[in-house]
């Protein structure tokens, strides 16, 4: 039986989703309550975006494979579901940082990384020294200066499309850095400047190099068309910041229909190349 997750957490408190030994993260919190809860010592959760240290998360989606019985055996004499007794005893157990929104029994095909046709990220930036909220300094980014937030936004455009983004991302070996990033747009909301990122997929740090990068457009040290001129070199420049973490959350993840979550996921797994 595979069961979906649908997770939200604060990554202040995290080194990031994957679990690494001896610090505290977000997949080996979430593993060690579904082992306690479960009974069962060998669970191994999947996400659909592994978040970087300091990295929140409202949308984060996530599944497990369990024997079947398992789930109805853990949930005993419980009234409700045993779905509904798991994501209610998961929150029994985890810290307040971390919340299971829902647990349910997922279609065929499902698989949280590969069966994904998107991620959406949004970072927020408080550019006015008069609006810097302390109680929002955990996720909102305090910027010195004020932002051209159309500049920011014309200069995302020449972004957008399917591209090597090798210029934004750290290369892990084996891995291709071709993403198609399908939205990209920068906003004034509520007195923030906002950017909202969506991709088929994202390479290590590419949200916040984007991010970094349209900063420096944002305020004047660089023109509208480098960012593009950055992409188009296809190696790391020296001269994007990789913006702080903490600005950024993972807001949704998009998936297809039922039918055709096997497809998407064979399709995934296909190495690109351009």
């Amino acid at each position: 039986m595979r069961i979906r997750l649908d997770l939200a957490y604060d990554g202040a408190g995290f080194h990031g989703w994957a679990a690494q030994p001896g610090l505290r993260t977000v997949q080996g919190a979430l593993e060690a309550a579904l082992a306690t809860v479960l009974r069962h010592d060998d669970v191994a959760v999947t996400c659909a975006g592994r978040t970087d240290t300091g990295v929140h998360a409202r949308g984060q989606v996530a599944h497990l494979d369990l024997p079947d019985g398992l789930l109805e055996a853990a949930a005993g004499r419980a009234a409700d579901a045993p779905v509904d007794a798991l994501r209610r005893r998961l929150n029994g157990l985890l810290d307040p940082d971390v919340r299971v929104h829902r647990v349910g029994v997922a279609p065929d095909g499902f698989d949280a990384r590969f069966a994904a046709l998107w991620r959406r990220y949004v970072y927020r930036v408080v550019d006015d020294p008069a609006a810097v909220d302390p109680l929002t300094r955990g996720h909102v980014l305090a910027w010195p200066r004020p932002l051209d937030v159309g500049a920011m936004d014309a200069a995302a455009r020449g972004l957008l499309g399917e591209h090597d983004f090798a210029a934004f991302c750290k290369r892990r070996e084996g891995a291709t850095t071709i993403r198609t990033l399908l939205d990209l747009r920068w906003e004034r909301r509520d007195g923030l400047a906002v950017g909202t990122v969506r991709a088929d997929a994202f390479c290590h740090s590419m949200v916040r190099a984007l991010t970094g990068c349209l900063l420096a457009v944002g305020e004047g040290r660089r023109d509208t068309g480098w960012p593009a001129t950055v992409l188009g070199a296809g190696v790391r420049d020296p001269a994007v910041t990789v913006a702080p973490a903490h600005g950024l959350t993972l807001e949704e993840v998009g998936y297809p229909a039922d039918e055709d979550l096997a497809a998407r996921q064979r399709e995934t797994r296909t190495v690109r190349t351009l």
